[in-house]
């Protein structure tokens, strides 16, 4: 088994590991720090450095890697220098490239590297050492071999090329072109110096790039594989497998998929499968794709039982008490899923397709995610009450746990965990540590995201170190997972179908009031209310709606105006707003910041290319124009992300002398 380990909590760089499966033997294949030179991550390429922005990587090193089928040689990139690894006799040596290099991927065979530079993508021959460009980008707008920003953003596909596993030679190509999107741009006001950098940005209602796929073999044939883009514009999920490729197409509603099987050979497809649902599709991981009997998995919306099942050939083959979140492996047999029994909870589970039993593999009251292949797997489970993760390696004969590097915390995080409310909110408190029930009313700050897609209580301490931290400054915390949020199937998550703004601040005030009816330590008297991104929006709205509730807020890098955002994501729940105007009117902070009367914080990276400042110096002018006092932190050279250690902690102590100064401690 491989993976990536760095040296400690404290050093963000990773190296190769490799654990043997007999022994349990650790062994370090490639030390970045010693085998690799200038290993710093200062140098990465433009685009992997918005690749892992997309990802919301922020570690260094070796972060990916790639390894041939029969795990003799792997490929990584480190500050776009392509290596490649000798994984028996543990030697690394660089390759040659003409550039630097984004997403190294070796084939099968372990004969050939492809890569991209600079929007296209070349293939090096190992034994030769010797680099082809096999796709020429002709022109600044076009690009071969990267995921597009829809996909990579709001799709969860990274990935913009594969190697065909019935061929060594042949690869299926992404490329895309974004000369009709709309040309945005990011400047740094500190460095008036610097030129600023453009970004075609898709936002909601405008074009998006065109999406194309190409299969081009080794002798640098291609042809082009044809659908219909105008119905089906976002290539949603590519599956390749021994067994056949299949394809994951959207309309541009979201609620109309269509899966098609690719012939390679001939670049032609043919329809699986066409559904449609009255909200939007679930793109879901793992599926869809064919088992070994060409059977096609999928993880679909079940109306009837209010539940997301894996369905075999348009068959269900889980029971309507899991909720399936991923389909982690497969055979003729069964598959193994990542499910939750509860909300707050996910598991791995092994269902039989003849049988229809279903076997846990893991605690079903934990939160736990891993790895199957065959009969190995690597567990992952976290620990609901301690800031910890066990990494657990698996086979029918032997187990051994993973050595974990991480920090222990300084902080004794200490979860309290409920179900409030009329709506059986999942909630999480946290109190300050040494605090005596009934000794002191409390401040309270709700710490919540509240999105789509952004489930925050779940059985993992870890998730709540930083609200942790808050507690021990004087406060009380709680975590709220509203509707909208995953975990508690399809229905709860359409409650915010054509309106992201009325169910996320209504539960959140529900939770609250609920949990003080059994708990007199929290002063309602005194709420603050803070978040980033979809929470950011959601504490400034919550304030600018309830200031009977909140009596202060902080808001990061929120989006203000959702025709401010991304096409994928927006039109999925508000559909256009030339189509659907009214959902953008009433979910606007921009039309509600006359109703701001209490003190609010807006942070904003002005390097963000996700949630642009824009959002925040928009509202900050209506609000300048509407009379309303508020404060705005600019953060120079930060992007949505964040990963600036110093600049993370100094925005913590931020909020809480904020906090400190409007709600009291």
């Amino acid at each position: 088994m491989l993976f990536i380990r760095s040296a400690s909590g404290n050093d963000a760089a990773g190296s190769l590991w490799s654990l043997d499966l007999n022994s349990g033997i650790e062994t370090c294949i490639v030390d970045v720090r010693t085998d690799i030179p200038s290993s710093t991550g200062d140098d990465l390429p433009a685009a992997e450095k918005a690749r892992r922005e997309r990802m919301r990587e922020v570690t260094g090193g070796i972060t990916a890697y790639s390894v041939d089928s029969v795990g003799k040689l792997a490929t990584f990139a480190v500050n776009g220098i392509p290596f490649i690894v000798d994984l028996s006799h543990r030697s690394v040596r660089a390759l040659t490239a003409p550039g630097p290099v984004v997403d190294p991927r070796i084939n099968n065979a372990g004969t050939s590297i492809a890569y991209v530079i600079e929007r296209s993508l070349f293939v090096t021959d190992i034994a030769t050492d010797s680099a082809t460009c096999i796709a020429d980008s002709t022109h600044e707008h076009e690009t071969w071999g990267l995921a597009d920003f829809v996909a990579a953003e709001e799709l969860a596909r990274y990935r913009g090329f594969w190697w065909l596993p019935e061929s060594n030679g042949s690869l299926l190509v992404e490329r895309f072109d974004e000369r009709n999107v709309d040309e945005w741009w990011i400047s740094d006001p500190a460095q008036p110096g610097n030129p600023p950098q453009s970004r075609r940005y898709p936002a909601a209602g405008t074009t998006n790039a065109v999406v194309e796929l190409w299969v081009i073999n080794a002798g640098d044939e291609r042809k082009q594989i044809i659908w219909d883009l105008t119905a089906f514009p976002y290539l949603a999920t590519v599956s390749p497998s021994k067994h056949g490729t299949v394809l994951e197409l959207l309309n541009r509603e979201q609620n109309l998929v269509s899966i098609q099987l690719l012939n390679s050979a001939t670049a032609e497809l043919t329809e699986l499968q066409r559904r449609s649902d009255s909200a939007w599709i679930d793109v879901m991981p793992g599926v869809p794709c064919l088992d070994s009997e060409m059977q096609l998995l999928e993880i679909v919306n079940d109306g009837a039982t209010d539940t997301y099942r894996l369905a075999r050939a348009n068959t269900f083959v889980t029971p309507p008490q899991l909720q399936v979140r991923a389909l982690i492996d497969h055979d003729a047999n069964g598959a193994v899923i990542a499910a939750s029994s509860e909300a707050t909870t996910q598991g791995l589970y092994r269902i039989d397709f003849a049988s229809g039993s279903v076997g846990a593999l893991t605690d079903e009251h934990s939160w736990s995610t891993g790895m199957v292949n065959g009969e190995a797997s690597v567990i992952v489970e976290a620990d609901a009450f301690q800031p910890r993760t066990t990494f657990m390696a698996k086979t029918p004969h032997q187990q051994f746990v993973i050595a974990n590097n991480a920090e222990t915390p300084k902080i004794n995080v200490r979860p309290n965990y409920a179900q409030v409310g009329e709506h059986s909110l999942e909630t999480c408190v946290l109190w300050p540590t040494g605090h005596i029930a009934g000794s002191k009313k409390l401040p309270v700050i709700l710490s919540p995201y509240g999105g789509p897609h952004g489930q925050r209580v779940m059985r993992n301490a870890a998730a709540f170190t930083s609200e942790q931290w808050f507690a021990d400054q004087g406060f009380a915390v709680i975590v709220t997972d509203n509707r909208g949020t995953p975990g508690r199937g399809p229905l709860w998550e359409r409650a915010v179908h054509n309106d992201l703004a009325t169910y996320p601040v209504a539960d959140q005030v529900e939770a609250l009031l609920a949990l003080a009816k059994i708990n007199s330590d929290l002063d309602v008297s005194r709420v603050g209310i803070r978040g980033w991104s979809f929470g950011g929006y959601l504490a400034a709205l919550a304030l600018m709606e309830r200031p009977d509730i909140f009596s202060a807020a902080v808001a990061g890098a929120p989006v203000t105006d959702w025709a401010l955002y991304d096409t994928a994501y927006t039109e999925r729940y508000l559909g256009t707003p030339q189509g659907n105007p009214r959902a953008y009117e009433n979910t606007s902070l921009l039309n509600k910041a006359h109703q701001l009367q209490k003190p609010l914080l807006l942070i904003h990276g002005l390097a963000d290319d996700n949630v642009f400042a824009a959002h925040t110096l928009q509202l900050s002018s209506a609000l300048l124009a509407a009379g309303k006092p508020h404060s705005v932190v600019p953060l120079s050279g930060v992007t949505h992300m964040t990963p600036q250690e110093i600049v993370a902690e100094n925005l913590l102590r931020l909020e809480v002398d904020f906090f400190r100064s409007h709600l009291g401690d």
